[in-house]
């Protein structure tokens, strides 16, 4: 069978994650300067995608992110730069959005920060522990 020829090409990448904040303001500005505030391209976290959307039907705006590897650059981090970001502007956030399947160590890491569990491990929660 001459000239018959074949490739596979299998790629791997960090798991992304989808984060979203919510605003209380309708000022897609605000949203805006934000996402400029945390996203790498404009001078925030290296890996940190984001980008300021107008929730119409919700009356709200929203900073829209993809957190490119949530180990380097915790969900916390992000989420405290926004909190403050957003005050200046003399907004509250009103709330978060995970989008689809997320890595159980962004839960880990976000129970350990916000909890101060600083000793916790996933091998504590029971669903892991059935599962092994």
């Amino acid at each position: 069978m001459a000239g018959s020829s074949g490739a596979t090409v299998t790629g791997a990448r960090f798991p992304l994650v989808a984060f979203n904040v919510n605003l209380r303001t309708t000022d897609v500005t605000v949203a805006d300067r934000i996402a400029k505030a945390v996203r790498h391209v404009s001078g925030g976290y290296r890996y940190v995608r984001a980008l300021g959307l107008a929730l119409e039907d919700k009356g709200m705006v929203q900073v829209s992110m993809n957190l490119i590897n949530y180990e380097k650059t915790p969900v916390s981090r992000v989420l405290e730069t926004i909190r403050s970001e957003a005050a200046r502007y003399g907004v509250a956030i009103a709330g978060t959005e995970l989008v689809g399947p997320v890595p159980m160590g962004v839960l880990e890491e976000v129970a350990r920060y916000y909890l101060q569990l600083h000793e916790f491990s996933t091998e504590q929660v029971i669903e892991v522990a059935l599962i092994e």
